[in-house]
């Protein structure tokens, strides 16, 4: 039984961008949705589509590639599900000197560190990914 969805899910992605797999299946939420989303507007995945109905939907994502090395070279976890971390608009800063991206919830849905800056909103840190 998965405790952390979320964690899962980056942690297969990073995984099989390790080993060169082209694409991975998990489990559909409408928050892997939205974070794979993130990912693929960052350049980090290339495709997401949605399989299968009701209680056996899966998440297909393909990871991007380019000249053989995968986008995705590490994933941080940084709020858990035993000590959430959230952030202010003011403590927001570049991750791996703007080589990365930082992933939030915020109460206007999940984005980017930069996008929360632009539209000044906090949120949960979820993850951090270069």
């Amino acid at each position: 039984m998965v405790n952390d969805p979320v964690a899962d899910f980056i942690t297969q992605l990073k995984n099989a961008a390790a080993v060169k797999k082209a694409s991975v299946s998990v489990p559909y939420s409408k928050l892997k949705h939205a974070v794979a989303t993130k990912l693929a507007e960052g350049g980090y995945v290339q495709t997401i589509s949605k399989r299968g109905k009701k209680a056996r939907k899966l998440l297909e994502v393909e990871i991007r590639y380019d000249n053989g090395s995968s986008r995705i070279k590490g994933v941080d976890r940084v709020s858990k599900p035993g000590r959430r971390i959230y952030m202010s608009v003011s403590s927001i800063q570049p991750v791996r000197f703007g080589k990365g991206s930082l992933i939030l919830s915020t109460p206007k849905g999940i984005m980017t560190g930069e996008e929360a800056k632009k539209e000044h909103v906090g949120g949960e840190v979820l993850f951090k990914i270069w």
